[in-house]
């Protein structure tokens, strides 16, 4: 398989502070080929604090050749040591993250992606003009749902929603979810905090992904829609597209945003 071009990877980001938070404890960062989305929590100068070392240590390997899925697990291992040396200071006590996104790595001498996860913050896979959820929740909601006790509608509105059961910043031992697929062309990543995924289900997600092609677009018109629907968390979508080769002019602007829209104060 050709080696991906970067100009084949566009990105979108969009992030809001929502209708209730005071502060956006939410961080994430596009580079080349890493793609980050962390959900502090702890509270203002802690959580915040928390998702920035996360995102910041995962996209440290943006610049790396040849990146491995061991390289992937291991960077995040190193946000969460950083998080908990950053924690011992008392006014940081107890702060964590949720950290979840997309790598580009050399598997078997071929790209693949890497999708990877700890936390309930989420990577969807939009392609075939269908959606579906590539991670698993780290959450109270989610046991609840897998052992049937709740339906999805009554998830979204559960008092526990925001109970994560695996962080960044908790457990000196914490391993993310990995999975590894080849890319294929065409396809498009939405990596979004719970702020989007609590407020809009899976087929209205899909319907303005849809309707938006352009990743930059569709991350306005997903987190606005989040915002409106109530916007009671932070709220963090950023959108990842591997296009054909050709598929836009060479005089387009290629370069991926490493800092998306900030919406709202």
């Amino acid at each position: 398989m050709t080696p991906l071009s970067p100009d084949q990877i566009r990105a979108g980001l969009t992030t809001h502070v929502g209708r209730v938070r005071e502060h956006n404890e939410d961080h994430a960062l596009a580079g080349e080929r890493v793609f980050v989305v962390a959900d502090g929590m702890g509270g203002h100068a802690a959580g915040e604090v928390a998702s920035k070392i996360a995102a910041t240590t995962v996209a440290e390997l943006d610049g790396i050749p040849q990146l491995s899925r061991e390289d992937v697990i291991r960077q995040v291992g190193a946000a969460n040591e950083r998080i908990l040396a950053a924690a011992e200071a008392p006014e940081q006590r107890g702060m964590g993250t949720t950290a979840t996104g997309l790598a580009l790595v050399s598997a078997a001498g071929t790209d693949h992606w890497v999708v990877f996860n700890v936390g309930d913050s989420r990577v969807y896979r939009y392609a075939d003009d269908r959606l579906s959820q590539v991670t698993i929740d780290h959450s109270e909601v989610h046991e609840l749902l897998e052992a049937g006790r709740i339906s999805p509608a009554e998830a979204r509105v559960h008092p526990a929603r925001n109970v994560v059961t695996r962080s960044l910043g908790q457990d000196p031992t914490v391993v993310p979810d990995v999975w590894v697929f080849p890319p294929e062309p065409g396809e498009r990543f939405l990596l979004c905090s719970d702020g989007l995924s609590n407020e809009l289900d899976a087929d209205e997600i899909e319907h303005l992904l849809r309707a938006n092609p352009d990743p930059q677009e569709a991350t306005d018109a997903l987190v606005r829609a989040a915002v409106g629907a109530g916007g009671r968390d932070n709220v963090t979508a950023m959108v990842v597209a591997f296009e054909r080769a050709g598929a836009r002019e060479v005089e387009s602007d290629t370069a991926p945003r490493a800092v998306g829209r900030a919406q709202g104060t």
